[in-house]
């Protein structure tokens, strides 16, 4: 296993803290969004879109297995099960429609998954006490995160490439999460800062640079989706507890915020991913505490 640590932050682009105090707000109308729910399902996340327009995610609903995965393709769900699993989760989708995702087996340990032409992996990095699988670009590069098997038992980002892991660690860092990989092999996660606060700030690392993603005044920030463009989706929540997604493209960002979503709540809205149209997919929470996918396009919310 190969380890990846970078010596330094680097702000993104020319001044990434600074830039998004530029930030519009998307002001979206309600038609730019389009809900997704699941049949029968308590709540639905979509969590990840193939350049094809094809989605998954995962949804809950009253019965065992409480958590299932799904693919959204051409206006019909599909549910993934993991055989054997407790609850299964879909988080990435390529271009070849492999999707990769994670699930907990009857012990309550959790394992990445790759599924390819109908066919479940088990992605677990070796020594690992739990491994997230959460991103797969079009080469079939997977990222993701696991937490190693000794004390303090710290959390890694992976990548894994032709069956060889190599972590990914950001300097400092107390925790460190893959979320996304696009086709040119460009990462964005997250990570956690040692401070007494324990912030959290998303990165970008490309040609094994990391570069520190940051909204300014608010303690929380994730990188969650990248598209072959360099175009990135994510979250944040402010010094008031309100929680936003962002897309930045280039240096300019714009606010997610899907209309009736609470701005102070366990959620708010969160953008996951995108693909190279612009197509971006997430979820948000209602007024009254449901949680439900969405589907937007840049051309909708950009100003």
């Amino acid at each position: 296993m190969h380890f990846i640590t970078m010596p330094r932050f680097i702000p993104l682009g020319f001044t990434l803290l600074l830039a998004f105090c530029l930030m519009r707000s998307s002001q979206a109308q309600e038609h730019g969004f389009s809900p997704i729910d699941a049949p029968g399902a308590t709540a639905t996340l979509a969590i990840g879109i193939s350049p094809k327009g094809d989605i998954v995610g995962y949804y809950l609903d009253s019965s065992p297995p409480n958590s299932h995965g799904f693919l959204l393709s051409k206006g019909k769900f599909a549910p993934i099960d993991f055989p054997g699993a407790v609850s299964t989760f879909a988080t990435g989708i390529n271009l070849t429609g492999d999707i990769v995702g994670h699930y907990l087996d009857i012990g309550s340990r959790f394992h990445g998954f790759r599924l390819s032409k109908g066919e479940f992996t088990p992605v677990d990095v070796p020594g690992s006490t739990f491994t997230f699988a959460n991103g797969i670009n079009p080469r079939g590069d997977i990222v993701g995160q696991y937490q190693d098997g000794y004390p303090p038992f710290k959390t890694h980002g992976f990548l894994l490439r032709k069956g060889e892991f190599t972590t990914l660690d950001f300097l400092g860092s107390a925790s460190t999460l893959a979320n996304g990989i696009n086709a040119k092999g460009e990462i964005v996660g997250q990570y956690q800062d040692n401070s007494p606060a324990s912030n959290t700030h998303g990165f970008l690392l490309s040609k094994n640079v990391f570069r520190t993603i940051g909204v300014p005044e608010a303690p929380l920030t994730a990188a969650r989706g990248i598209n072959s463009r360099g175009e990135i989706v994510g979250h944040s929540t402010d010094t008031n507890g309100n929680q936003a997604g962002f897309l930045q493209n280039k240096s300019n960002f714009t606010a997610i915020q899907v209309p009736g979503a609470v701005l102070q709540g366990a959620v708010g809205t969160v953008a996951t991913g995108l693909n190279p149209r612009g197509d971006i997919v997430g979820y948000y929470e209602d007024s009254a505490g449901n949680l439900h996918g969405f589907l937007t396009s840049k051309k909708l919310i950009e100003p």
